[in-house]
């Protein structure tokens, strides 16, 4: 489990591409206590550690995940955000998140706020049931409220300390971003569509 307060962000050092995966080292901010086996999100997507030496670890990346989410796309110098696995006894800063990517969304704008930026992502269609206003949701495994809502277009209002932190302040318009909804929403959605489905039968 993770809590999508990223921890600082890694670099890519290599992609080796192999039969049935992908092998990513990334350099990490800290592997303190990291043991082989161990999960970390990267960009929100959870990977398990499977070599450590020094601050590079390599995960193996099963081709899933590379097509459901970002990770595919990365190559030698690319910064990834990082987050290690939350611990017994660890505050929740931001919400619960499993680390298991649904889409991918687009980055449908961007614009200076002062120190801060605010961003609109479009979500896949399939996605929009569960983004309303106020809700949470983790971009590239960053714990997010959600501003305003229009037509599979929502709003973030990203503050200085998260932009330098991330990865966020240095995405373009038109990049692809990971997108996982919050595990209660989507309880809830659910539900309520299994509900009225069975009023209506």
């Amino acid at each position: 489990m993770f809590t999508g307060i990223v921890q600082g962000t890694g670099t890519i050092l290599s992609v080796v591409e192999k039969q049935s995966v992908h092998t990513l080292t990334i350099q990490i901010p800290n592997t303190e206590h990291l043991a082989i086996g161990a999960s970390v999100a990267v960009d929100g997507a959870c990977l398990t550690a499977v070599r450590i030496d020094g601050l590079n670890v390599d995960f193996d990346v099963i081709p899933e995940t590379l097509e459901r989410t970002t990770l595919g796309s990365l190559q030698a110098d690319s910064s990834v955000n990082i987050e290690r696995s939350l611990k017994f006894g660890d505050e929740i800063g931001g919400h619960l998140l499993s680390g298991h990517i649904m889409a991918t969304g687009l980055l449908h704008s961007k614009e200076q706020n002062g120190e801060g930026m605010d961003f609109q992502i479009l979500v896949p269609s399939d996605l929009r049931k569960y983004v309303m206003e106020k809700g949470y949701i983790a971009v590239d495994g960053i714990s997010l409220t959600i501003g305003s809502v229009n037509n599979g277009v929502f709003s973030l209002h990203i503050i200085p300390e998260t932009l330098r932190l991330t990865t966020l302040g240095e995405k373009m318009v038109g990049d692809a971003v990971n997108l996982e909804i919050d595990s209660t929403t989507q309880a809830i959605v659910s539900t309520v569509e299994r509900v009225l489905e069975e009023k209506r039968s």
